[in-house]
């Protein structure tokens, strides 16, 4: 079958699933449920698209600078989500706000720091 894409397998740590049931419990509060389940809709439509495209984010600019290069980004304003692809996986390790502090965020959750 000519053009027909392999698909990778998605998962998301446990630090991935706390940071979307955050997200949602933040939204659910401020904003209300409704809002809070369209937005992790959305979110998990971002998820789910790097099962088809892994290759299409972006290498995490906090993360080059300190020469690691394993690790891609993708963006669902204001959220970023890194992942890292290896062989027919995807793995989330992060899915945040990305106005926050991601290098300290990125040295927690990814370097131990």
């Amino acid at each position: 079958m000519v053009g027909r894409q392999k698909r990778y397998e998605v998962l998301l740590t446990q630090g991935a699933e706390r940071d979307l049931e955050s997200i949602y419990d933040y939204i659910a509060e401020v904003d209300g449920k409704a809002n809070a389940n369209d937005m992790l809709d959305r979110l998990m439509e971002a998820v789910e698209g790097l099962a088809r495209f892994p290759e299409r984010g972006s290498d995490p600019k906090e993360l080059v600078a300190l020469g690691i290069k394993e690790y891609r980004q993708t963006q669902f304003k204001p959220y970023r989500l890194i992942y890292r692809v290896m062989a027919r996986q995807v793995v989330i390790y992060l899915i945040v706000d990305g106005r926050r502090d991601m290098q300290s965020l990125l040295a927690n959750r990814l370097l131990g720091a």
